[in-house]
């Protein structure tokens, strides 16, 4: 994690930030866990199962702890995959809209989808995002903090 940062610009402070979520552990743990009950009942094909949830939570390791998203007071940089670790940059002068969607279960535990339309014709969705809500609010301060140039 530590080049994080070098998507940050002198002049530029971080106002927010925050990660995926840790609900990405819990597809690969449910798998591993009924893989496990399964096992004397179905044996091989049960260990199957085991594997697939142990690869699974591998990369939703990986994605987890080198995920990061940051919103600056000029643009949001958001990092969340898992094998080729490349940032995401939008300037916030080309946002147009931004909003979080929470079912009930990310309602409960804090995560969410943040839909971001920027460059008037782009749609970014992230997806298990931490805290969306204050994603949002963040965004949309920083938006508004921007000086109207006329």
């Amino acid at each position: 994690m530590a080049d994080q940062n070098n998507e940050i610009l002198e002049g530029e402070r971080i106002m927010y930030q925050t990660k995926l979520h840790w609900v990405l552990f819990l597809g690969p743990a449910t798998l591993i866990v009924l893989g496990g009950l399964w096992i004397p009942a179905k044996g091989l094909s049960a260990l199957v199962f085991v594997a697939l949830g142990l690869a699974w939570g591998i990369l939703s390791y990986k994605k987890y702890f080198n995920s990061y998203i940051h919103v600056t007071n000029k643009k949001i940089v958001i990092c969340t995959s898992s094998l080729l670790r490349r940032p995401y940059t939008i300037p916030l002068t080309d946002i147009a809209y931004v909003d979080c969607y929470q079912p009930s279960l990310g309602a409960m535990l804090n995560f969410g989808k943040i839909t971001i339309v920027h460059g008037e014709k782009y749609k970014s969705v992230f997806r298990m995002v931490s805290s969306p809500g204050d994603l949002v609010t963040a965004v949309k301060g920083q938006i508004a903090a921007i000086p109207k140039n006329e």
